[in-house]
């Protein structure tokens, strides 16, 4: 049963991100490669806030935002600049540079030895140390970004976003102002993922940059590819798809070792497939 349960928190916590991903990429068409980078963020907001000053979990969670806020829109200034790949790779460049802080800023992050001993949340005097209340702490966020998102993408400014992603050049015409909007997304999707670090620090009670490297930011991207482009429900399925593959792996008597390669072939495997034959992904409506 605890097994079920830290899947599912798993399953959460990277539901989360897709979600949050899919706002760019799939309903803005801005293919964005540093996610993990603000997933990040918020997950040493909040093991630095806990094990420094013993912040209260809540506060470190909008400190997170709030510091992936700032970032994502200074990140959004220089972005804006650039178009199709070279968006993606100045994306890409800013993780890179995020991750080299997390690891040779060692005097805060304490660097690759990463930080111990992050408390389990205490909301309103409620706890949520055992699995089953961090299950529904993680499964309440989870809601709340879902609700969120469908209201974005269903709004008037969810149809400029649509609109942005299949003629800029057109929208500018009737006067929309594309960068703000392109902005504001990006700062209202990093914020979401910072509060999936958030969790996930929490979670774990021990965080290094390892895991918010560049390779982290395309899984979160095949998340999105594979469960479906603009479509919300799409990043839910496949968060759920890539993290039951790697553990329905072990159940075939394969060694942690190969199992780790076997995952990372069969994500390429998929990935390929997908972008053949259904680049939309499986219930998506937008080709990448």
């Amino acid at each position: 049963m605890e097994y079920i349960i830290h899947l599912a928190i798993l399953f959460s916590i990277y539901a989360i991100l897709g979600v949050s991903l899919n706002l760019v990429v799939g309903y803005t068409g801005l293919l964005s490669v540093t996610h993990a980078a603000f997933y990040g963020m918020g997950a040493y907001a909040t093991a630095l806030l806990s094990t420094l000053f013993g912040a209260p979990f809540l506060i470190s969670v909008l400190i997170g935002i709030g510091v992936a806020g700032v970032f994502s829109f200074l990140m959004g200034m220089v972005l804006s600049r650039f178009r199709g790949d070279y968006y993606a790779l100045a994306s890409l460049g800013f993780n890179i540079i995020v991750y080299s802080i997390f690891l040779n800023w060692q005097s805060v992050t304490r660097g690759p030895l990463g930080i111990a001993g992050i408390t389990k949340p205490e909301i309103f005097n409620v706890s949520f140390s055992s699995n089953l209340s961090f299950l529904l702490l993680a499964a309440i966020c989870l809601v709340l970004i879902y609700g969120i998102s469908r209201f974005i993408v269903s709004s008037s400014f969810g149809r400029v976003l649509k609109a942005i992603r299949e003629d800029e050049k057109v929208i500018t015409v009737f006067g929309y102002r594309t960068l703000d909007y392109k902005l504001v997304i990006f700062v209202i999707s990093a914020s979401m993922a910072a509060v999936a670090g958030s969790l996930f620090a929490a979670y774990i009670s021990f965080i290094d940059p390892s895991t918010f490297t560049v390779m982290e930011s395309i899984f979160i991207l095949a998340i999105i590819i594979l469960g479906g482009l603009a479509n919300i429900k799409g990043s839910m399925v496949g968060a759920l798809f890539l993290i039951l593959v790697p553990e329905l792996l072990r159940f075939i008597g394969l060694s942690s070792d190969i199992a780790g390669y076997m995952r990372q072939l069969l994500y390429g495997i998929i990935l390929i497939v997908l972008m053949l034959y259904r680049p939309q992904g499986l219930v998506g409506e937008y080709k990448l």
